[in-house]
């Protein structure tokens, strides 16, 4: 087997769009589900505003009922603010804080109500939370294949961004197409970049996608190096603050296809099958 990949299942951001509220028991029961497939992080909810994303309220109580005897998969949690950084870091559960960085400043705006510079002042209060804490952080740099709000981008933009949060001593760096705009060229140039310039920071790929655009995407980044793809079974979900109603997440099982054929991955089918039955009953009724 070629050195597995790590893949992150995202059942916060397949969920966190639904108006219909989830019930908690519903959610354990689909997170224990992806518990046992053996995932290497599985990011499970988040501690951000109840009015910006009410159906994530529940996140500890969610949390509180998970069993984690059985599973190798760690759990992230998304934040968005200094507060909900130090309510994820109070739970001993929980191995990572992601942050939501934009490098578009109108969606900045959009997603946390804060400006880019006022969102680096905040990212060095998470950071200096998750040393504190012993967790790790993951970065996401959303909007970093490009934005429909016409704000500058290129991938030099993207560059010196990589290199500012590298300096502030981010160590994983999940590159977001928050709305689906990638395009191969794009995805390659900047994996097959900042991959080798920065060696001490782990890339990862968040992947918003069409139905029809998924492989190329994947295999873009792959090709560039890319060793760490973020999905959502049957695609459900999307950022809610973003516009495009079509644009929903990379499938995982479409991700599995493609790496069972790079012999990349050791999940365990049987337990995928038991979390992909499971996400058709939930996404069938809440959506």
């Amino acid at each position: 087997m070629n050195k597995p990949i790590k893949l992150i299942e995202c059942p916060r951001d397949a969920m966190q769009g639904i108006k219909t509220f989830i019930p908690t028991e519903k959610k354990v029961q689909y997170i224990q589900s992806l518990l046992r497939v053996g995932f290497d992080t599985i990011d499970f909810g988040s501690f951000v505003s109840p009015k910006a994303i009410p159906q994530m309220v529940d996140t500890s109580e969610v949390l509180s009922c998970l069993d984690l005897s059985q599973t190798s998969s760690k759990l992230l949690a998304i934040v968005a603010n200094v507060r909900g950084a130090q309510d994820a870091a109070s739970h001993e559960a929980i191995d990572y804080l992601g942050f939501p960085f934009s490098i578009s400043e109108n969606f900045q705006m959009r997603n946390t109500h804060k400006t880019i510079a006022q969102s680096v002042e905040t990212l060095h209060q998470i950071i200096d939370i998750t040393d504190k804490a012993q967790k790790e952080l993951v970065v996401y740099i959303s909007m970093g294949f490009g934005n429909p709000y016409g704000d500058p981008w290129n991938v030099d933009i993207v560059g010196e961004w990589t290199q500012m949060l590298s300096e502030m001593g981010v160590r994983i760096l999940s590159l977001s197409d928050t709305i689906g705009s990638s395009n191969p060229d794009n995805i390659s140039y900047l994996f097959s970049n900042l991959i080798p310039e920065y060696p001490h920071v782990e890339f990862g790929a968040h992947l918003h996608t069409t139905p029809t655009t998924w492989f190329e995407k994947i295999d873009a980044a792959y090709k560039a190096g890319c060793q760490r793809f973020d999905g959502a079974i049957q695609g459900f979900g999307g950022c809610p603050m973003a516009k495009d109603q079509l644009t929903g997440n990379m499938p995982t099982e479409k991700m599995l296809s493609y790496f069972t054929q790079k012999k990349a991955h050791d999940l365990n089918a049987m337990s995928f099958e038991s979390a992909y039955n499971e996400a058709t009953k939930i996404f069938s009724i809440y959506h």
